[in-house]
């Protein structure tokens, strides 16, 4: 038996000391009481599972694996399954914090939540996927469930991953238990407008920015870093109302065009050829180079730290709509902030995944599903609303967009904490 080794990770800095950096600001910012921040600055519940697996050609690797859960006081917790090779503990921990502002600026009944395995899902057969899968979700199956702990595709996992978590969960209990995972295939009680959802919670989040500064998104020049759903669905978007997609890139690099890319083309290209590289028409750059580009708004949609103070000062875009979970650092955000540059954070930008996980959830528990339009028209309804509040924040306050989303999120979850008490 070989146990997997992580490879140099691409974090600069530990992601979950950022994170609870980011808490105390907002706590010195909104004077919440420092006697729940010491209760909000760490995670309810951390599980580190060994998942070992037969591989095809018969040895025996052992990854390893996470659940955390951050908080739980507004509703049971959610988030993402990553598989990626970078997994670590306090990655996980992080993004199950930034999962709970999220919900909290959403306004939903969840707690945040996340989870993952150190594995680089595309050296793996879909067999030896399939199995990694099954045994891990058996290691956490005390840990999940639709009233306990609900996860959903991020990095790394799409529909297939969560139709073998829901087979598995729901063999072992019996009886199909839908609402114990979102982000399933439709024919096994996915929702509509699921696979698109953070990418259009992201686009009508630029939307209104653009309108905020008095323009629309007709002829804005767009930059997309990482192309997998959220980059590839939120260029679509953006392409559709006749913005000018002029970069975007994948992990082999990017591609650019100052006349703009046809997004069609470059989504038909990379199913096909497995890269962005190549297409027709555009040049090559790096992702270095890529962020780098001269443009209107700059959507990185792909990892963390991808923005920190070695290239802050560097960004052409006038509006950075952060698509990922914690792409830009908090030293390159103040940067970015002393520039004026409109930076709309990951917990306001990217929600629209987990806003719509949510109607799955509900679909799921009433076993009675909605019309796409509908799903749209709320996840509208609810972002723009998230949007608008967070704005107003911003105003009232004279801070950054970041810290008024991140302060309405950590005041709702403050709020709960206090309405129930701290048992015993």
């Amino acid at each position: 038996m070989t146990t997997v080794e992580a490879p140099v990770s691409h974090l600069r800095e530990n992601p979950f000391e950022l994170a609870q950096q980011q808490l105390r600001r907002v706590a010195d910012t909104f004077k919440i009481d420092p006697n729940l921040i010491e209760v909000l600055k760490e995670c309810k519940k951390s599980v580190s599972v060994a998942v070992p697996v037969v591989m095809d050609d018969g040895s025996v690797r052992s990854f390893e694996g996470y659940r955390v859960t951050h908080n739980i006081a507004r509703g049971p917790s959610k988030g993402g399954i990553r598989y990626h090779p970078d997994v670590t503990l306090d990655e996980v921990k992080s993004l199950a914090m930034w999962m709970t502002w999220k919900c909290a600026l959403m306004n939903i009944p969840f707690g945040g939540a996340k989870g993952g395995i150190a594995c680089d899902p595309k050296k793996l057969s879909s067999t030896e996927l399939q199995k990694l899968t099954r045994r891990y979700t058996t290691e956490i199956i005390n840990e999940i469930g639709p009233e306990k702990d609900i996860p959903a595709p991020d990095v790394g996992t799409d529909g297939k991953v969560m139709a073998w978590i829901f087979d598995t969960y729901s063999m072992n209990k019996g009886h199909s238990v839908l609402g114990v995972v979102t982000g399933k295939p439709l024919n096994i009680g996915g929702s509509l407008g699921r696979l698109e959802a953070t990418a259009r919670g992201a686009l009508y989040c630029i939307r209104e920015a653009v309108r905020k500064q008095e323009g629309t998104l007709e002829g804005q020049r767009v930059v997309v870093e990482g192309f997998g759903n959220v980059g590839s669905f939120l260029a679509k978007f953006l392409a559709q109302e006749d913005a000018k997609v002029i970069g975007v890139s994948d992990s082999s690099g990017g591609v650019y065009n100052p006349n703009g890319i046809d997004v069609e083309t470059a989504i038909a290209h990379k199913q096909e050829t497995g890269a962005l590289a190549g297409l027709n028409g555009t040049e090559r750059v790096t992702d270095e180079e890529l962020l780098l580009l001269d443009c209107d708004v700059l959507a990185p949609c792909a990892l963390e730290q991808v923005i920190t103070t070695e290239n802050a000062d560097k960004i052409k875009a006038k509006i950075v709509c952060e698509g990922a979970n914690g792409p830009t650092t908090p030293a390159a955000d103040e940067i970015l902030e002393d520039r004026g540059i409109l930076v709309l954070p990951d917990v306001l930008a990217n929600a629209g995944g987990v806003v719509v996980s949510y109607f799955e959830w509900v679909q799921g528990l009433q076993e009675y599903f909605w019309k796409e339009g509908e799903v749209n028209a709320r996840l509208n309804d609810i972002s723009t609303r998230a949007f608008n509040e967070t704005w107003a924040t911003r105003e009232s306050r004279g801070t950054s967009m970041r810290m008024a989303a991140y302060g309405l999120g950590v005041q709702r979850v403050s709020e709960a904490t206090t309405t129930r008490g701290l048992y015993p």
